[in-house]
């Protein structure tokens, strides 16, 4: 079987990571997780000050960025790579509320996606990966020979970012969640750098009433298809 590039992109809490490490699983791909190397940022400057409330220390970030050192490892016990930050593994503190509610912010600045697109580009430069953003089939991967563009009613995703955090002992209220998502859908779409935009041929995959099997089973098919007519 063809290994392609498939490029999961859309809102957040939509569950773009889950969809894509379940296909990338399935087609014998590789996944990478392109949020949790701008989470990683964040989180860098969250632990080095360059965050004061909400204004981002710009330019002291830029000046630290040759000192920033993301890489994915493999977890045989979950079944997927985790996220590294200058060799110390942070997969669950990028997962906190208080990286989420910066993410967008640091993600906006035009230093720090240049950095990281360049890397993106890296890892899929041979193919049979699946990636999952905000920017990867616009920016990162025009022609990847799968887009995904996912979305969700805004309650629906606010419920299941509430059950997530919950699960994981964080404590916060559902009010803090929604506007969590409604600023960060507000910045990933307005700011000037890659703004989060479904690429023209993308194909939009609303799983407000599906559950992850089924959208799994639904992506799958479209995944099989795209590999068939490669291989042709």
């Amino acid at each position: 079987m063809r290994k392609i590039i498939i490029a999961v992109d859309g809102y957040s809490s939509c569950g773009k990571s889950t969809l894509a490490k379940q296909l990338a699983k399935e087609l014998g791909h590789v996944y990478v997780d392109s949020g949790a190397m701008y989470r990683a940022v964040t989180l860098f400057s969250i632990e080095h000050n360059f965050i004061d409330r909400d204004n981002v220390k710009k330019q002291e970030l830029i000046d630290s960025l040759d000192d920033i050192q993301i890489s994915f490892k493999p977890n045989a016990e979950f079944g997927f790579s985790e996220t590294f930050l200058n060799g110390k593994n942070v997969e669950k503190e990028i997962r906190q509320m208080k990286v989420a509610t910066h993410v967008s912010k640091i993600s906006a600045i035009k230093e720090v996606r240049k950095k990281l697109v360049s890397l993106q580009c890296k890892i899929g430069r041979n193919g049979g990966v699946v990636m999952d953003g905000r920017d990867i089939g616009s920016v990162v991967f025009p022609d990847a020979e799968l887009k995904i563009f996912m979305t969700a009613d805004k309650e629906i995703r606010a419920k299941r970012r509430f059950d997530e955090l919950y699960a994981k002992g964080e404590s916060v209220s559902m009010e803090e969640v929604k506007k969590n998502i409604e600023e960060r859908d507000y910045l990933d779409t307005h700011r000037e750098e890659s703004p989060l935009v479904q690429a023209k041929d993308a194909i939009v995959l609303d799983n407000s009433n599906l559950t992850p099997q089924q959208q799994l089973e639904v992506a799958l098919e479209w995944a099989k298809e795209k590999i068939l007519n490669s291989e042709f």
